[in-house]
């Protein structure tokens, strides 16, 4: 009777064991997805949990890191209020509001430098985030391009928000064109970041040097300081090679209505953006092929 018990808990514990044996080599495979949509769906899962992720890399609040970007939005336009302000530029150099003026320059010039940093940053081929199966570098420079949009996009709504309550009405001329060339601004930062991505891993000092001096030319070159239809024909060809230069003039012209860019176009930006991207995810899938974690030892 006893032998009997001690088989039959025996027998139960092996069972025991297989089940939990079973949920442990399923919780570390990653799903077999059978058709193109359950993989698009799948990938589309990860790419969310990824966004959220790079979100909340700031801090682990998601709220407190909107606040820090924001934070950082507003002491820009404030430093820009005060620089015109010593300036003597006391009204919009375009018929319109001051704050508008600035903020179509410096937000737009937020969202492409942040695109560039987040594309940049996005986990590379050797980083350990690429060692979970699911994971692949497509998805980490989306989900990292995508969540520094976002935060873009929510801190420039907040702040549009309490200036329009608190201060003084917000009258945007074509709300709808304006935020398509914010998007153009951060779609042009991620095409500069492939690149800056593609070349890293082969020229890492290089690049480490070059991506701080493309942010600080921005800072004059992307036309943020001035209006571009009052600028002399010399200035304007000094400036006309960066597209962050035509989506700036643009956006003052979706802004204001009293405003119509004379120099710039949009088939310039977009044209440009589409082939650094293609050039970006040919590098970068090159890089990839080629990569190795001994890359970087000594360096």
């Amino acid at each position: 009777m006893v032998f009997r018990q001690v088989i039959s808990k025996v027998i139960v514990l092996q069972r025991h064991v297989a089940c939990y044996v079973r949920s442990g080599k399923q919780m570390f495979q990653s799903p077999i997805h059978t058709t193109t949509s359950e993989g698009m769906l799948g990938m589309l899962e990860v790419t969310y949990h990824t966004i959220v992720r790079r979100a909340r890399s700031g801090h682990r609040n998601a709220v407190v890191s909107m606040a820090l970007n924001m934070v950082q939005g507003l002491t820009m336009i404030f430093a820009f209020w005060i620089f015109f302000q010593i300036l003597g530029l006391r009204s919009s150099p375009i018929r319109g509001d001051m704050l508008l003026y600035i903020m179509t320059g410096i937000f737009v010039y937020l969202t492409h430098i942040k695109a560039v940093n987040a594309v940049m940053g996005s986990g590379g081929p050797t980083s350990p985030m690429m060692l979970h199966r699911p994971m692949n570098t497509i998805v980490a420079i989306l989900a990292s391009a995508l969540s520094a949009l976002y935060l873009q996009i929510i801190t420039l709504t907040v702040i549009l928000v309490i200036y329009h309550i608190a201060f003084t009405p917000v009258h945007i001329h074509d709300p709808i064109a304006a935020l398509g060339l914010l998007i153009l601004a951060w779609f042009s930062g991620c095409a500069a970041g492939m690149i800056f991505l593609a070349l890293k891993p082969w020229f890492p000092r290089f690049i480490a040097t070059i991506k701080p001096l493309y942010i600080r030319i921005n800072m004059i070159a992307s036309g943020k300081l001035f209006v571009v239809n009052t600028l002399p024909a010399a200035m304007i060809a000094m400036f006309d090679w960066n597209p962050l230069f035509h989506i700036i003039d643009q956006m003052r012209g979706a802004v204001f209505l009293h405003y119509n860019p004379q120099f710039t176009n949009l088939e310039y930006p977009i044209y440009l953006s589409l082939v650094l991207i293609m050039i970006g995810l040919m590098g970068e899938f090159f890089a990839r092929q080629h990569v190795s974690v001994s890359w970087f030892a000594g360096r």
